[in-house]
């Protein structure tokens, strides 16, 4: 090996990899800074790519999480009023029963068809005010409601209405109705005996939706969790290993900077040539 002032090939490659080192180093506390092997497109172009465009579905998921939490609460308030309606239609029942009694005198029938009356009047305040966040499922004023489903908003779950008013095709006793004479009495345990099997079946159908709404909200949480863990999969740094590597780097760098030194006083052995 010639000797020379000007250039130092042992210094210039003790350099090279004590930069390799540095720069290993700082690759290496990123990703424990971070939790991230791959933390950026200049990591891995392709497995970044893929994990982004995973992540952008994780946050769709988001939206359709919160959707559907929205349709489970409408569902839950409708089926609640529901519940308390058919409670009252058979607490008329029992005042329509009474009514047709031939023996009560005009006092009391005043007074069952007063409480008659007023149940009616609870029926429709409580489908009046049976609602979530604007949206009644049980006074007709909407048909259905759709709810996003996917991520793509390309599919959507329907919660359809169960109109619950008075004198409507479920509920058919009308709001006007009156036991003030037995054959009114009989006309509207007729109507009632079908309201309280249409609205029972109402109820039934409002319950299998909200099952429905329940399944999916499940698998949409279960979707997102793996999706999540894919993209850990991915990206996540194996802080473990990461780890052991630093310790390594960090006594590579010392060894590195030594060597470096070392090569840096090869010149000085010219100078004992000429002494």
């Amino acid at each position: 090996m010639a000797f020379s002032v000007h250039t130092n090939v042992g210094a210039l490659t003790a350099l090279q990899n004590l930069t390799k080192t540095q720069t290993d180093l700082q690759q290496v506390q990123e990703r424990i800074n971070t939790g991230l092997s791959i933390g950026s497109a200049k990591d891995n172009a392709a497995v970044w790519a893929i994990a982004q465009g995973q992540r952008a579905d994780i946050g769709s998921l988001g939206a359709v999480k919160m959707s559907l939490d929205r349709a489970k609460s409408i569902a839950d308030v409708s089926a609640t009023a529901g519940a308390t309606i058919s409670d009252l239609l058979v607490q008329m029942k029992e005042k329509v029963v009474a009514a047709m009694d031939p023996s009560i005198d005009t006092a009391s029938r005043t007074a069952i068809d007063s409480d008659f009356k007023s149940i009616l009047r609870q029926i429709t305040q409580i489908t009046a005010n049976a609602q979530f966040d604007g949206a009644n499922m049980l006074n007709g004023s909407v048909a259905q409601i759709k709810f996003i489903a996917n991520a793509s908003a390309t599919s959507f779950i329907t919660l359809s209405s169960q109109n619950l008013t008075l004198g409507g095709a479920i509920i058919t006793v009308p709001a006007t109705a009156s036991l003030g004479t037995i054959t009114w009495a009989t006309t509207v345990l007729g109507q009632l005996t079908s309201s309280i099997s249409n609205t029972n079946q109402a109820l039934g159908n409002l319950g299998s939706q909200t099952k429905q709404l329940s399944n999916h909200a499940d698998f949409v949480s279960k979707l997102t969790d793996q999706l999540t863990a894919g993209v850990g999969n991915l990206v996540d740094a194996n802080l473990a290993q990461e780890s052991a590597r630093l310790q390594s780097l960090q006594v590579q760098q010392q060894l590195g900077a030594q060597a470096l030194s070392i090569a840096n006083q090869a010149p000085q052995v010219i100078l004992s040539l000429f002494k």
